[in-house]
């Protein structure tokens, strides 16, 4: 097996490297992809130093190594990076309720045993709170998924 390795040359690891690549899009998850691509760029590096120095398989190996140890960290500073970016630009993004903290609405049906109703656009929200009667004003200070609790104001 390490025959035929070495005999393809710096052409193994491009073939690695675009069957690795063509894997991730069998079973996604973008960890095959980065070793793909280290695979490529140990090709590439050893296409390019073939006429200046020629690696042995084991330094091939050496720095297919390095380069996917590296891909690592980029491949998570990269996700990091983009999950970052959308929770700053829209930090309610799938929290709607959060949004509604601190916002004073009028309860539609009143606060009896703790529970009441209040019309939040086109819906209407539980909410939990003092008793009070329709038509109060209440302020929510706390959401907890699709569970509101409120305040009077």
């Amino acid at each position: 097996m390490a025959e035929l390795f070495v005999a393809l040359g710096s052409w193994n690891w491009l073939i690695v490297g675009f069957v690795l690549m063509a894997l991730e899009l069998l079973a996604p998850g973008i960890f095959l992809f980065w070793l793909g691509v280290a695979a490529l760029l140990t090709g590439v590096a050893t296409f390019a130093l073939a006429s200046v120095l020629a690696l042995s398989w084991q330094a091939q190996a050496l720095l297919f190594a390095a380069l996917a140890v590296a891909a690592v960290p980029l491949w998570r500073r990269m996700a990091r990076g983009g999950a970052a970016e959308s929770s700053t630009t829209n930090p309610f993004l799938n929290r709607r309720s959060d949004a509604l903290v601190g916002r004073v609405f009028t309860l539609e049906k009143p606060i009896e045993g703790g529970v009441g109703t209040v019309r939040i656009d086109d819906t209407f929200w539980r909410v939990t709170g003092p008793d009070a009667p329709a038509g109060s004003r209440v302020k929510i200070v706390h959401a907890d998924g699709v569970n509101l609790t409120v305040a009077g104001v």
